[in-house]
């Protein structure tokens, strides 16, 4: 609770300095003083200063006798008639510091008279005291950005009748919004946002009360839960003729009626229903209000097009944001529809994220007052054909998103020409068609702050015209086909502003600084991968995430890179020409979160310490030349490690020692090593329930395969292959959930979606090692081949309706094949080839899909086993399939005379000696069985 606390007063105490300036100059404009101060009235005053901190001075002129002129204190009387009884009624303390104490009882005890209470981001906290209700004269009260602890609002507030304006915004409020709140019917302005508070939740039973707020403007319930009210939630606010303003983002409504027989509220200019889950189509009365001004409906689930006849009833539309969703149809018509009016009014779009297709019209730049326009990622890249030059005329535009689309061409001058203002672009291609064409010498008018150019040709050289630049935040050319050498006036440039630096994709080459202090206290994201670089590991401090995969980089990890960049959070130096060992400081990195040094030629044992990395996730340290007998508990033990790859090393040692002090959560892969051991027959891993991906490929593991792996209910990657592993099949492994059903799809741990670790493992599928990296969690396969594994396949096995590749290869499988196996549906590779014997092929299997059926097999035993001929020997087969060839010879000359008796002749015939060939196999194992039996 400390710690909360603590956080609610820093975030009170900095936003004072930014409301210091603006709130207080503004409030008091509203007060007046009249008379002069009464003396009780001014030592409630003084009483309260002195549990402030006031290092701004914001209450200096706390002093004298008369407190009608102090800052943010005004005076007035009830009565015009008797001048000399004036009473304070106005006080504005907002955005100071009161050291997280309650709202003090006597004060507001002493201020009866207020009108006008202000105590926004002031750090009260603690509960609400019925003195309130001392002030009965109360219209104006503003709680917000205080910590009330997470109670809930009290019901007396509904009985300050006189209350016009309430605002408990980010005040950390929770449970029910009391419906008293209806009795408040003067009430103009309602504020009960929760957004920036630890509030766990608030939440209304119905929004009925809201009808009996005939007068309200202006209502913001961002982030209270209104789940409850969603199927009448409309009908609400429809009964509010004066409203203004709504704000309904981030509630849990999911029903967005597709009708409204008459709208109340005409008078509507702001409108925001993002971060909902509608899962309907745009209704046309939404855009139906001509007053409106602002509509946003962000990432709220909507599908569908938007509805046709919306002419001149956008006409005062300035902002209109349908980002991220799933609205359908040709951008031209939306386009063409906004841009009718012809008064220019739009000044932000957002339709990024959507399924609109089509080209970008002309129309799009008729409005000259666009200041921001966002149209990237539609339907996975519909919005097509060439950028127009007319894009250069709007002379307002700020930030210009075309990110995300096959968009072709040719990018010039003309296209930024009149832009002056232009400070965010992102833009790509992902058909990688479009092409830079800009001068050397071009001088650029604008002044770009954060930039993002992916996936289209922007030159072999550096581009010269970015040094004009100032300020960079953001700064992203990947995969932009840039092959040179980084200059020196990047580094000046980039180095005082920069946070995000993504070069990644191209062919640079040459070395990096080796030592470069970024100013940026929140730290930078850098990434350099899949480059030509060379050299040594940089230190650069301030740095983040450090991305630099896939280089040339090598020599030795430097030894102090735990100290020089203590602040990484992700490190991934695979895929270079490191040597050496791991280096202790790494264990110094107190914010790890993901380590990837894979692929690269470090040596040595495993690093001892790993105590120090509480919050890594992610470890790969796969295709190395690591080697030693004993992997460190103090690797495996780690609270929050999700993901352990050691796989192509020369580890080894007993692996159920190792295995018993595992914690690792969701995938662990010890493949391609020298482990001995058996698979542990309890607690294979300490987090049973959630391991999803476990191989064990590759080493020298011996004994049978424990049930217990069929305990590991989140299990959908099972490779055990090239081991030394006996016995049969469990049967259930047919009863694994994840391999059963699809709807666990997406139940899995965290697969590194909001951390920066690229997730790869490799399977041998189909005979070939293929490396898979974002559809890991889709991936369904067990594998067992290359053991010494007997017995039947277990029936159970056809269970696994959502099986993807199946291979028990080089075995000595025996008996029937599962009937229902091939008709496994999602089954795209299954590999029983190999069994019972090197030579032999599949003799101890049969049924589909090999050609030889079970019945045939059963025969041929059986009339073996009745046979009391024993003469019969190996030349007797050896004779047939002698006759056989000579046979085929004679005919050979009429096969190559008659082509069309060739083709059928050799098409039957490749048939029967497949059939024929098992058949001989058949027997030729069963003849030396027997006759082994005899010599014994």
């Amino acid at each position: 609770m400390a710690t909360r606390n603590m956080s609610f007063q820093l975030v009170f105490f900095f936003f004072a300095l930014f409301a210091r300036f603006y709130h207080l100059e503004a409030a008091v404009g509203f007060k007046s003083n009249v008379g002069s101060c009464i003396d009780t009235e001014r030592r409630a005053l003084l009483k309260l200063k002195e549990d402030l901190i006031d290092p701004f001075g914001r209450l200096s002129s706390w002093i004298g006798e008369d407190c009608c002129n102090w800052s943010g204190v005004g005076c007035g009387t009830l009565n015009p008639s008797l001048l000399n009884l004036t009473h304070l009624n106005y006080l504005d303390v907002s955005s100071n510091n009161f050291l997280g104490i309650p709202i003090p009882d006597d004060f507001i005890g002493s201020l009866k008279n207020l009108k006008h209470l202000d105590l926004n981001s002031a750090s009260f906290f603690g509960t609400l005291n019925p003195s309130l209700l001392n002030l009965m004269h109360l219209n104006y009260l503003d709680l917000s950005y205080n910590n009330f602890l997470g109670i809930s609002i009290p019901n007396f507030i509904g009985s300050l009748k006189n209350l016009k304006h309430l605002d408990l915004n980010s005040a950390n409020f929770s449970g029910l919004v009391p419906p008293h709140l209806g009795n408040l019917s003067n009430l103009v302005y309602l504020d009960l946002d929760m957004g920036l508070s630890n509030s766990e939740d608030l939440w209304v039973s119905d929004l009925d009360w809201l009808s009996r707020l005939s007068s309200l403007q202006y209502l913001n319930l961002r982030y209270v839960n209104l789940s409850k009210a969603s199927t009448n939630w409309l009908q609400a606010i429809n009964m509010l003729p004066s409203l203004l303003e709504v704000y309904f983002s981030s509630c849990q409504l999911h029903d967005l009626p597709q009708t409204l027989p008459y709208v109340n509220f005409t008078l509507l200019q702001k409108l925001d229903l993002s971060y909902n889950k509608f899962g309907s189509p745009p209704p046309h009365w939404l855009f139906n209000f001509t007053t409106l001004v602002e509509l946003k409906v962000r990432s709220s689930n909507l599908t569908g097009p938007i509805p046709k006849g919306l002419e001149g009833n956008l006409c005062n539309l300035q902002v209109l944001d349908l980002s991220s969703n799933s609205v359908e149809g040709e951008i031209v018509e939306l386009i063409d529809t906004l841009s009718r009016c012809g008064n220019g009014s739009l000044e932000t779009l957002d339709l990024s994220t959507n399924k609109l297709q089509g080209t970008l019209p002309d129309s799009l730049w008729s409005s000259k007052n666009s200041t921001s326009l966002a149209l990237s990622y539609n339907n996975f890249n519909m919005l097509s054909g060439t950028i127009p030059e007319g894009i250069g005329q709007l002379s307002r535009l700020f930030k210009l998103g075309l990110y995300g689309n096959p968009f072709e061409g040719v990018i010039t001058e003309l296209h930024f020409q009149n832009l002056t203002y232009l400070s965010n672009l992102s833009i790509s291609s992902t058909n990688k068609s479009l092409m830079f064409r800009l001068t050397d010498d071009w001088i650029p008018l604008l002044k770009l702050e954060q930039i993002a150019i992916n996936d289209c040709l922007l030159g072999l050289a550096f581009p010269s015209w970015l040094r004009t630049q100032g300020k960079i935040s953001e700064f992203t050319l990947s995969d932009v086909g840039i092959s040179d050498t980084i200059p020196d006036w990047f580094w000046r440039l980039v180095v005082p502003t920069i946070w995000w630096l993504d070069l990644s994709h191209n062919q640079l080459r040459g070395k990096l600084p080796t030592s470069v202090t970024f100013p940026s206290s929140s730290g930078v994201w850098v990434s350099f991968e899949s480059n030509h670089l060379e050299g040594s590991i940089p230190l650069w401090s301030n740095v983040t995430d450090l991305l630099l995969k896939n280089n040339l980089f090598s020599g030795p990890i430097p030894s102090n890179i735990g100290h020089e960049m203590s602040l990484l959070q992700n490190l991934d130096l695979s895929r270079n020409f490191l040597t050496g060992s791991i280096p202790p400081s790494i264990n110094n990195m107190k914010n790890l979160n993901s380590l990837d040094l894979s692929s690269n030629k470090l040596s040595g044992t495993i690093l001892r310490q790993w105590q120090g990395l509480l919050y890594l996730m992610f470890l790969d340290l796969s295709k190395n030349n690591l080697s030693g007998d004993h992997i460190p508990s103090s690797m495996c033990s780690l609270p929050s490690l999700s993901w352990l790859k050691l796989s192509s090393n020369n580890l080894g040692g007993d692996l159920s020692t190792f295995l018993q002090d595992c914690k690792v959560m969701f995938s662990l892969d010890l493949g391609e090593n020298k482990f001995t051991g058996s698979i542990p027959e309890s607690n294979i891993v300490a987090n049973e329930s959630s391991m999803a991906l476990l191989s064990l490929r590759g080493n020298m593991l011996t004994g049978s395969i424990p049930e217990r792996l069929c305990q590991l209910s989140n299990l959908h990657i099972l490779d055990l292959a090239l081991n030394n592993l006996s016995g049969s099949i469990p049967s259930c492994l047919g009863r694994l959930p994840r391999l059963k059903a699809l709807s666990s799809y997406f139940t899995l741990g965290p697969y590194t979606q909001d951390i920066t670790f690229n997730n790869h493992m490799e399977l041998v599928i189909k005979g070939r090692e293929i490396e898979f990296t974002k559809i890991i969690r889709l991936l369904n396969t067990i594998d067992l081949s290359r053991n010494n594994l007997v017995g039947e396949i277990p029936e159970e096995i056809t269970n696994l309706s959502t099986l993807g590749f199946l291979n028990f290869s080089w075995n000595q499988l025996t008996g029937r094949i599962p009937e229902n196996l091939v008709g496994l549906q999602r089954l795209e590779a299954l590999d029983l080839s190999h069994n019972l014997s090197l030579e032999l092929g599949n003799p101890g299997l049969c049924g589909p899909p090999l050609p030889i059926s079970c019945s045939i097999s059963s025969d041929i035993e059986d009339s073996e086993d009745k046979d009391d001929d024993k003469s019969i020997g190996l030349e007797f087969y050896i004779s047939a399939v002698l006759g056989f060839l000579v046979a085929f010879w004679a005919v050979l000359g009429t096969l190559v005379i008659n082509k069309s008796i060739r083709y059928a002749y050799f098409g039957f015939l490749d048939r029967k000696i497949h059939e024929l060939s098992v058949l001989i196999l058949v027997k030729v194992a069963r003849l030396g069985r027997k006759n082994g039996m005899e010599r014994n």
